[in-house]
């Protein structure tokens, strides 16, 4: 009975995360209530409260969710492999891909307007793989940690850059142009096992 119950808060979750993302894209979020989240999720306010403290909490649940799936495709992204080319174009490729199939989402993570400081959490994500699983394989005279948010905070203005122009150019020239300039800053890093 519990599994029951466990998956019926997972689907009532899920519920409302679609449901407050489809109301985010016809309105702004301060004119959203939780009443018609909760109907649209088709479910009542108790429910939404059972879960959520309110609507920025719920935001910030989806936001973890797509930062959590950012943060898989990362590692896709290195997997298998004892080094990777920072001018690797597959290395960007997993990450361009799946910012773009979530394009909404990511333009809100990227701007951060929506949720102050998910720009943060966007490159703190990032920031947290390379900086615990890969290494730089040449000597460099810039502390690694200081080449790391470099790069990453960098990479931010990339993808924002990106997302301001509606993502127009597709994932694999963005991936490209990404791995041209990280390919001027490192020539090689190496997975940590």
């Amino acid at each position: 009975m519990a599994g029951n119950e466990d998956r019926r808060a997972v689907r009532t979750k899920g519920n409302l995360k679609k449901a407050l993302l489809a109301l985010l894209k016809e309105k702004d979020l301060l004119d959203i209530t939780i009443t018609e989240v909760a109907q649209l999720a088709g479910c009542n306010r108790v429910t939404f409260y059972s879960h959520y403290k309110d609507l920025q909490a719920l935001l910030s649940a989806i936001v973890d969710d797509y930062l959590e799936g950012l943060v898989d495709n990362f590692r896709r992204s290195f997997k298998n492999q004892k080094s990777i080319a920072a001018n690797d174009v597959d290395r960007q490729l997993p990450i361009f891909e799946f910012i773009y199939e979530n394009q909404f989402i990511f333009s809100l993570i990227l701007k951060g307007v929506v949720l102050p400081g998910s720009q943060n959490q966007f490159c703190e994500s990032l920031v947290k793989v390379s900086g615990t699983e890969l290494e730089l394989k040449e000597k460099s005279v810039v502390e690694i940690p200081v080449l790391n948010y470099f790069s990453t905070y960098g990479s931010l203005g990339f993808f924002l850059y990106w997302a301001m122009g509606d993502f127009k150019e597709p994932p694999e020239v963005m991936a490209k142009k990404l791995a041209y300039l990280q390919g001027k800053m490192f020539v090689e890093a190496k997975v940590r096992t």
